[in-house]
């Protein structure tokens, strides 16, 4: 099919609607909604997203108009899939002619193919702290959505503590009455010490105020924790009072982040000035297994789904897989070093994913050599090639 051809359903100019920069690897197939740009807050030590950008509301006018110009693009991936042949549905052949390289060329059909590919069911309200809004803007916004897309079936959003903590319970009732279904919250960790010294700008009791008022007002809540993040000096007390603030919110995800230090930020200025000494991998795991010995009374899911974390396969519900986590962490620990070694090595470089795959006949001839080669030299080395592809994932 020629590229004429195909573009002949897009007829109409499209006026390109605005989205952020980051989304939760579990929004990935949703639609990307901006409320607000950027941080209200924008200091924490650990992040740099947002950095050299002002933050701003969105007017619910501005919010509507992308969502209208959205619903137009969507009719036009639709009637380009008539076109296809696909009657409308968009499968395969359609998704393949929007994306392939002299398809269409722009990111707003690609967005909308993809999500109507996937459904059209979920939506992401982004940036960073989409509760700040007013919440009868907000809620007006979500109900222009739903009209808009009758498909749609979970809104999410990120939040921040400091904000949740101040909303009303009334207020967040009308959220998830309007359709809010998730907040996505960065604790990072329950350690006020900790809190301070990576300017997170809030508290461990304001944490658990607004975990709690969330969970009572019926939205689902998830808590990303930051494995690694006290360093050394922190790591026990990290692990200790992060744990005792979940245990008083029972959030319904707990999911685990492992600290990269990333340049430009204000860790990697600590780091450089010795302020901050950070951990290797098995001492984090060692983090890990007293954060998930100290978790009580609650029934969270945890979940391990990024590249960062060494153990993906640390996964499971609460209480039932707490001692089954703890396992998985205590057989790594149990390996040898240099079983230790050939598993982080396969794990970086995408080879592994769980430690059953250290059976892997084929995957252990090409990791032996490499493994090989690293004892025979400067153990230091490979810490810094590790070191250097997690970089690559940040």
């Amino acid at each position: 099919m020629s590229r004429g051809t195909m573009k002949r359903p897009l007829q109409k100019e499209v006026r390109p609607f605005e989205q952020g920069p980051i989304r939760p690897p579990s929004e990935a197939r949703s639609l990307l909604v901006r409320v607000t740009r950027n941080c209200p807050w924008n200091k924490c030590g650990f992040c740099r997203t947002y950095q050299g950008r002002s933050f701003s509301l969105r007017s619910v006018e501005e919010i509507k108009a992308d969502i209208r110009q959205m619903a137009g693009i969507a009719e036009q991936v639709r009637d380009f899939s008539a076109g296809l042949g696909e009657a409308g549905r968009i499968g395969e052949k359609t998704v393949a002619a929007i994306f392939q390289e002299n398809g269409t060329g722009d990111e707003s059909f690609r967005s909308l193919a993809a999500w109507l590919y996937y459904g059209g069911t979920s939506v992401f309200l982004q940036d960073a702290d989409s509760l700040i809004l007013k919440t009868q803007d907000l809620v007006d916004v979500i109900a222009f959505l739903r009209a808009t897309f009758p498909t749609v079936r979970r809104i999410t959003t990120y939040a921040r503590a400091h904000t949740a903590a101040r909303k009303k319970a009334e207020d967040l009732k009308a959220l998830r009455e309007a359709g809010l279904s998730r907040i996505h919250m960065g604790m990072e960790s329950g350690c006020d010490p900790l809190l301070a010294f990576i300017r997170k700008g809030t508290t461990a009791a304001e944490q658990i105020a607004a975990g709690v008022k969330i969970r009572e007002a019926g939205i689902s809540l998830c808590e990303y924790v930051i494995p690694g993040l006290g360093g050394d000096r922190w790591s026990k007390e990290h692990a200790l009072e992060t744990a005792r603030v979940l245990n008083r919110i029972n959030p319904n995800h707990i999911r685990l982040r492992t600290l990269q230090v990333v340049p430009g930020t204000g860790m990697a200025e600590k780091l450089a000035a010795g302020e901050f000494q950070p951990l290797d991998d098995e001492a984090i795991l060692q983090e890990i297994r007293i954060f998930l010995s100290t978790l009580e009374g609650i029934t969270s899911e945890i979940v391990s789904d990024h590249i960062l974390n060494l153990l993906e396969e640390l996964e499971g519900k609460l209480p039932a897989d707490k001692e089954r986590l703890i396992g998985i962490i205590d057989r790594f620990l149990a390996l040898s070093p240099e079983e230790k070694m050939t598993f982080r090595l396969g794990r970086r470089m995408g080879i592994y994913r769980r430690l059953d795959d250290l059976a892997d006949p084929g995957a252990r001839r090409h990791l032996e050599p490499l493994v090989k080669e690293y004892l025979a030299k400067d153990p230091e080395l490979l810490e810094r090639d590790l070191a250097e592809i997690r970089s690559r994932y940040i």
